[in-house]
């Protein structure tokens, strides 16, 4: 990890929803480069993004955290809440967490990833998931917390049929260290 930042983890407004769209496109682009086709990740759109996260800000089940550094520029967010489908043994889930490329390998993500599971934790969830394309090179992130590989299926995703696959931890005490 190169140079961590000093940050501020607050919970995102809706007037974050277009820089958290700007990071989505941003950062899928690099993420996705010979995953996803090219044409699917030059039409991304952060307009279309904004419409989306407006409507996710205004959810109550979930949440949205942005990590702010000294000069309150957002430089990445994690979106979390229970588990989108009734899991056995894990509770809660980040539906997405995106670092924008300029700031990785600093410790944001990993800074994003404690806050959620202390949120997810306050509200009785000490046990998560995340869901993350099987070719995505990110997967060695939530391996590096100690996400295990507890889940496989295959998905579509741009037309596309491809494998995803779920890091989970049944004691988040890990992350939130």
């Amino acid at each position: 990890m190169e140079n961590a930042l000093p940050l501020l983890i607050r919970t995102a407004t809706p007037n974050d929803a277009g820089i958290i769209a700007q990071i989505d496109v941003d950062s899928m682009r690099p993420a996705y480069s010979g995953i996803l086709p090219k044409s699917y990740l030059a039409k991304l759109s952060v307009r279309e993004h904004k419409k989306n996260w407006k409507k996710r800000l205004k959810e109550t089940e979930t949440f949205v955290l942005v990590a702010e550094n000294a000069e309150r520029e957002v430089l990445g967010y994690a979106y979390a809440g229970r588990t989108r489908k009734q899991d056995p043994i894990y509770a809660g889930e980040i539906y997405r967490i995106y670092i924008h490329p300029s700031h990785q390998r600093r410790g944001v993500g990993r800074s994003l990833m404690r806050v959620a599971a202390e949120r997810l934790a306050a509200e009785g969830i000490d046990s998560l998931l995340i869901w993350v394309l099987a070719a995505n090179p990110a997967r060695k992130f939530y391996e590096a917390l100690g996400g295990k590989l507890v889940r496989s299926v295959m998905t579509e995703v741009a037309g596309l049929s491809l494998e995803g696959v779920a890091y989970g931890w049944t004691d988040t005490r890990i992350l939130r260290l």
